[in-house]
């Protein structure tokens, strides 16, 4: 090879003898043959490539699929070498020959210090250009992360409102039911009922919260009036409050026949009042219970989703993020769609960064929902990989992806939806961390369910 081989190329038209002479002496040539793959997607552009004669096509890879996106075919055609403009800068495809040929490569550092001392101002214009563009990048990222985490939080302030507030409610309710059990008890004592009657009804009462009450909503308000008709009939006072209350735990007529037995006259309608502020009681301490049992769930299903506690690798159980993935996003779950989960027992823990796993899921099971705005099945799933690794499958019976979509879901940026929907981040970058775990992700567009499936080996990064 000579300095002649670059003055046939129309790239170098207008670059003086004296320039190329010196470009020609940082570089070397690279011969290639067929299926020879000479850079690699992702890798560092360290080397500036300039086709002398050959063909080389360059790829994608799309989870474990690879994509054509052009060809290197004729002389003077370039690539690579960003570093010498950004110190970030990767290959965007993988070259790979496929006949034989030969390339003019240059290091990027020489070819940013014979480009300086020729041309510095297009030196600047260059850097200038990669980095407003990688500026708007992360302008853009760093926006639709904060979306993301507004979204989120707004949901997860929604989801903590429901328990918080019925817990609220529920506590009222205990002043009030405290209050009328003392006013009842007052009003026993006062009655002169003896120990051995007491001791009757508590029997009585102990009786009820071991049977269930009725689960036919009509067989409950048939059963609530015909107690309160006795109660009526009997001279009880606020017979309505006290039935409800009695009927709810499973007393009828008979029951309230027993209780009859047992106390005279006076003590029959304080006697009944106190199951029922009791009864009232013990379900209201159960709605605190069961409010703030809701609350710590989601307090904890917010700590695992975020993992801020936690190393970023880490042994991690990916059932649990995917988990606590749906809890956080439990408020975008329509009713009419029906959420399936079919978490394999015996799935490994993997070497994993769980919080950007957990972002890969978040943005997965927020596009499934999308499609399935109309309403459907929401399938999550794991199973190993038989190498110590675990599959995940994210499924959804919706709108589907046409072949368009599939070919393009991986590119940056692409989207099918307006600006600010959704909470995840782009499949480009969900692409990114799980292939940053060393794994694959791909699209399986079957008629009837639309799949996201990602493999994860063992060692992760």
């Amino acid at each position: 090879m000579d300095v002649g081989d670059l003055r046939g190329l129309g790239l170098f038209d207008g670059t003086d003898d004296a320039r190329l002479r010196e470009l020609f002496a940082l570089g070397t040539e690279v011969p290639f043959a067929p299926r020879e793959e000479l850079f690699v997607e992702g890798r560092p552009a360290d080397f500036w490539w300039v086709l002398l004669e050959g063909r080389v096509d360059l790829v994608r890879h799309v989870g474990r699929e690879e994509t054509l996106l052009g060809s290197m075919d004729v002389p003077g055609r370039w690539a690579g070498g960003f570093r010498a403009w950004d110190e970030h800068g990767a290959y965007l495809a993988t070259g790979r020959a496929s006949t034989p040929g030969r390339f003019f490569r240059v290091p990027a550092e020489d070819l940013r210090g014979w480009a300086t001392t020729w041309f510095p101002l297009g030196v600047h214009l260059i850097e200038g250009l990669f980095r407003t563009a990688r500026n708007f990048e992360s302008t853009t990222r760093q926006k639709e992360a904060l979306i993301a985490l507004g979204t989120l939080a707004a949901g997860l302030a929604h989801q903590l409102n429901n328990p918080a507030a019925a817990a609220t409610r529920a506590a009222d309710g205990l002043g009030e039911a405290t209050a009328a059990m003392l006013v009842s008890l007052r009003r026993l004592a006062a009655g002169a009922i003896t120990a051995e009657q007491f001791t009757g009804l508590d029997t009585l009462r102990l009786g009820l919260t071991q049977q269930p009450a009725p689960a036919d909503p009509m067989e409950a308000a048939d059963r609530e009036a015909a107690v309160a008709d006795w109660l009526t009939a009997h001279g009880v006072e606020r017979p309505w409050g006290t039935a409800a209350a009695l009927a709810r735990a499973g007393a009828d007529t008979a029951w309230c026949d027993r209780v009859a037995a047992v106390l005279d006259g006076s003590a029959l309608g304080p006697g009944l009042e106190w199951v029922a502020s009791t009864l009232n009681t013990a379900s209201l301490l159960a709605q605190v219970k069961e409010s703030t049992r809701r609350i710590s769930d989601l307090v904890s299903a917010a700590s695992s989703y975020s993992q801020l506690d936690r190393a970023s690798m880490q042994w991690t159980d990916v059932s649990e993020g995917l988990e606590s993935t749906l809890m956080m996003l439990a408020d975008r779950i329509p009713p009419q769609v029906r959420v399936v989960r079919d978490f394999d027992a015996e799935v490994p823990r993997i070497q994993a960064a769980a919080a950007e796993l957990n972002q890969v899921w978040t943005n997965l099971v927020d596009n499934a929902l999308h499609a399935l705005a109309g309403g459907g099945t929401l399938r999550v799933s794991t199973r190993p990989d038989g190498t110590g690794g675990v599959f995940v499958e994210i499924g959804d019976t919706g709108t589907g992806m046409s072949p368009e979509t599939q070919l393009h879901a991986f590119d940056p940026f692409f989207t099918t939806r307006g600006v600010g929907e959704g909470v995840g981040l782009g499949l480009d970058i969900a692409r990114r961390i799980v292939e940053g775990h060393r794994g694959e992700i791909a699209i399986d567009g079957s008629p009837g369910e639309t799949v996201l499936r990602v493999r994860l080996p063992s060692g992760g990064h």
